[in-house]
């Protein structure tokens, strides 16, 4: 949709750059010349270095050779790892080189659009640097901003929301075309989510036990210390158990979530499963394969040259019934819609990437409604993680969309577990 509103809005302005992350180089220039119907020798496509089958007819630079290179296409494509527009909210930290790369480009540019669907993954301080790119006087730094409009600093950050209404009206009146798919996909069926509770062994869930019971007694001294110093090496410590319970939990849920799949494996559809821990990856794979199941892979290791090739033999190949992505690497710039099922193992701590990885079944040539199936596990990180993520979906809602969004789901229960089930029917 971004080339074709090129082509009908700023046609006159033409040579156009568009910037974008590095995986995605090859999808934009595909489809700046199918939509637009131009000559591939007028694109230009900028790698990072040589070597790949990648240059698929266009005209190819690469920017780790000496010297300068002219950027001379009807349209130039370059990745995040020179500057960013696509995607925009990959520049949510203002301390990174690609941000620091891309704002003093985006701001002198004649016409700047950032494109994204989650401008902010998680919190407000995330709009900061795009809002620096489009309407760079609006505020004068990131204290500023960061005083108005994300109460609470963590460790020197701004993890915080506040005055949430004020900031919506803010960037509705000044950068933001905000465009909902209820608004403008109105064809697209419906998705539907659910909670999965599954149950999980005692052993499985020995060591999560165990930390929680740590994280717990870190709390009990957060609370009666009154020492600041001793407060944040407190806190320090407890994210630190936090992340341990994350990747101990990823373990821990891999016998039953291998069993959920038994499910899926008989029905005999295609689905999308997602994972943030390489064990869960491997041990998904892994089970499928040897259940006879054909799938693809996709996670941080597969090379960038090679993944738009598993998302066409997923989307053609009928035989291929399982796609198994990390929610990070398969999470974005990728359309599946060869699935309606989309299942996460576990959860991610940002929405935006949650919301993302949903979506890549759930676009424009979907012609089923997509069924979301979240599975979770009592007495692992996911009794943290889904309040958590609920917390930060009202605040994205409230500064996008003037609303409060969540995550809307309807319970079923794979095993009886009365407690969860209460828990998250009351919450």
């Amino acid at each position: 949709m971004g080339a074709r509103h090129l082509q009908l809005c700023l046609r006159d302005a033409w040579p156009v750059l568009v910037i974008f992350p590095s995986s995605l180089r090859l999808h934009w220039a595909t489809a700046i010349q199918s939509w637009l119907n131009i000559p591939m020798e007028d694109i230009l496509v900028v790698l990072p270095h040589t070597g790949g089958s990648h240059k698929a007819g266009f005209r190819v630079v690469y920017s780790n050779n000496k010297g300068d290179f002219h950027l001379d296409g009807a349209f130039n494509v370059i990745s995040y790892d020179i500057v960013i527009a696509d995607e925009s909210h990959f520049m949510k930290n203002g301390q990174a080189k690609r941000t620091i790369a891309s704002l003093p480009v985006l701001q002198k540019a004649q016409y700047v659009v950032l494109l994204s669907g989650t401008p902010a993954l998680s919190r407000p301080i995330e709009l900061f640097t795009q809002i620096q790119a489009l309407y760079p006087t609006v505020y004068k730094n990131v204290n500023e901003y960061g005083n108005r409009y994300c109460k609470g600093v963590f460790f020197g950050l701004y993890q915080g929301a506040s005055n949430h209404e004020e900031l919506h009206n803010l960037m509705k009146a000044t950068v933001m075309i905000r465009r909902l798919k209820k608004d403008v996909l109105s064809q697209l069926p419906v998705k539907r989510r659910q909670q999965v509770f599954l149950d999980l062994s005692e052993k499985d869930v020995k060591n999560v036990r165990a930390l929680f019971i740590e994280l717990e007694t870190l709390k009990i001294k957060i609370e009666s210390s009154d020492s600041k110093e001793m407060i944040d090496s407190l806190r320090f410590a407890y994210q630190n158990i936090v992340n341990k319970i994350y990747t101990d939990s990823a373990v821990a849920k891999i016998p039953a979530v291998l069993d959920f799949l038994g499910t899926m494996i008989e029905a005999g559809c295609k689905f999308l499963i997602f994972a943030h821990h390489q064990p869960m990856i491997d041990a998904i794979e892994q089970h499928l394969l040897n259940k006879k199941v054909k799938c693809i892979k996709i996670d941080g290791k597969t090379p960038l040259t090679t993944r738009q090739t598993l998302v066409t033999d997923f989307q053609e190949n009928d035989d291929i019934k399982a796609a198994v992505l990390s929610i990070k690497a398969g999470g974005y710039g990728i359309t599946l819609t060869a699935a309606s099922t989309v299942i996460f193992a576990e959860l991610s701590w940002t929405p935006g990437d949650i919301i993302q990885a949903e979506d890549r079944a759930h676009r424009i040539g979907q012609v089923s409604s997509v069924n979301v199936y979240y599975l979770l596990a009592n007495g692992t990180v996911d009794d943290l993680m889904w309040d958590a993520v609920q917390g930060k979906l009202e605040n994205l809602g409230q500064m996008l969309d003037g609303q409060e969004n969540t995550l809307d789901v309807s319970q079923i229960d794979c095993r009886p577990s009365p407690s969860k089930q209460r828990k998250a029917l009351d919450g």
